[in-house]
């Protein structure tokens, strides 16, 4: 993208010119700080979900506050998706003609690339659901609504998150998918993370990113639309689905549990993603962007910081032993703070001393072998 060239510093000779050519990309005015900042935060909330021992949220009780993590934060990874989908497709203009097409098809190639990765991390078999196969199909399933209105691209979400918890009720009643089969279907499309739902997740945060959402105003009410959203999805629906038996037709539709696929989760959760976003956003309009830059680092790399967790799972993970599980085994390890403060600091070292992540750099090199962006 030509504006984009133009906005890239020039490096000067030197560590320390590479070091400020490097920090005037990760805070120069081609790069959005909150949504740095979030991202971050969701790849680490993916990090305590797969490594912590977590018992149900009770607002009442902090020493159940980090179940928070629970499926909320591959929720906002997804909701991010769309931000990001909507960023490289202008932003508040969206492209059009033949600009907008070859931003789809590189899109779409690093869809491609992404679905690989992601199967590459199953092979592993590490005890974890992996998110990318259905990051890859939902980064597809997002191509014709690039063009579309903030308004539409809102009421479609809501429909979606209202009607496809009973889709996906019924394609999980399918008796095949504890066959070999049916597993090896789940795991090329992600299933765990059903895309005829969370496209939901990825349509909101293309509306977001076509909205002027760094804006303090703007932030503000994204912050508190997402917090009506997420008393709503958890206070209202959440507790229908209480009354109801809970492995029954609305017991299960109706839930606000995490990874249930309810109702009550889509838009509960995804309240919560649209409204952790608005904070994110104002508060990297301050100052405190700088206090949090750690965290816009992993934010900035987060297919690298998701891919090398895993790669370190497989290789450290020891045998079940007396644990029962390879995941209560490698819990019992207690890797949640080391994983996350080696992730922390060596992407903060390596976007201020190399620059981009390699496995996003290597990605972005792919893609760039689609036709190349032409100004409108």
């Amino acid at each position: 993208m030509a504006a984009a060239s133009a906005l890239t510093p020039r490096r000067s000779g030197g560590p320390t010119g590479r070091l400020a050519a490097n920090l005037a990309r990760l805070d120069g005015p081609g790069r959005e700080a909150g949504i740095d900042l979030a991202r971050g935060l969701a790849v680490i909330g993916m990090f305590a979900a797969h490594l912590l021992e977590t018992t149900a949220f009770d607002w009442r009780d902090p020493g159940t506050w980090t179940d928070v993590v629970n499926g909320r934060s591959s929720i906002l990874f997804a909701t991010l998706a769309g931000v990001s989908l909507a960023l490289v497709t202008g932003g508040t203009h969206p492209f059009e003609g033949t600009r907008m097409m070859s931003a789809r098809i590189r899109i779409a190639l690093r869809a491609g690339c992404i679905w690989f990765l992601g199967i590459v991390l199953v092979v592993l078999e590490t005890p974890v659901l992996v998110i990318l196969p259905a990051y890859a199909i939902l980064f597809l399933l997002a191509l014709p609504l690039l063009r579309a209105g903030v308004t539409w691209l809102f009421g479609t979400a809501a429909a979606i998150a209202v009607a496809m918890p009973f889709a996906v009720f019924a394609i999980d009643s399918w008796g095949g998918w504890d066959r070999p089969l049916g597993q090896t279907v789940a795991h090329a499309l992600g299933w765990h993370y059903p895309f005829l739902l969370w496209a939901a997740f990825v349509i909101a945060g293309i509306g977001i990113g076509r909205l002027a959402f760094s804006r303090p105003l703007t932030a503000v009410l994204l912050a508190g639309a997402g917090a009506v959203l997420a008393a709503f999805g958890y206070g209202v629906i959440g507790r229908w689905s209480l009354l109801a038996p809970a492995d029954s037709l609305w017991g299960v539709t109706l839930s606000s549990t995490a990874h249930s696929s309810g109702m009550g989760e889509a838009i509960g959760s995804g309240g919560f993603a649209i409204a952790v976003i608005g904070l994110c956003a104002l508060l990297c309009a301050t100052p405190l962007r700088w206090l949090v830059l750690p965290l816009r680092a992993v934010g900035a790399m987060p297919l690298t910081a998701y891919t090398a967790q895993l790669v370190a799972w497989a290789v450290l993970q020891p045998p079940p032993g007396a644990y029962g599980s390879e995941l209560a085994s490698f819990r019992a390890l207690e890797p949640f703070l080391p994983l996350t403060i080696a992730t922390i600091l060596v992407c903060t070292l390596w976007t201020l001393l190399v620059g981009r992540g390699p496995l996003e750099w290597l990605i972005a090199r792919i893609a760039s072998t689609g036709p190349r962006e032409t100004a409108r």
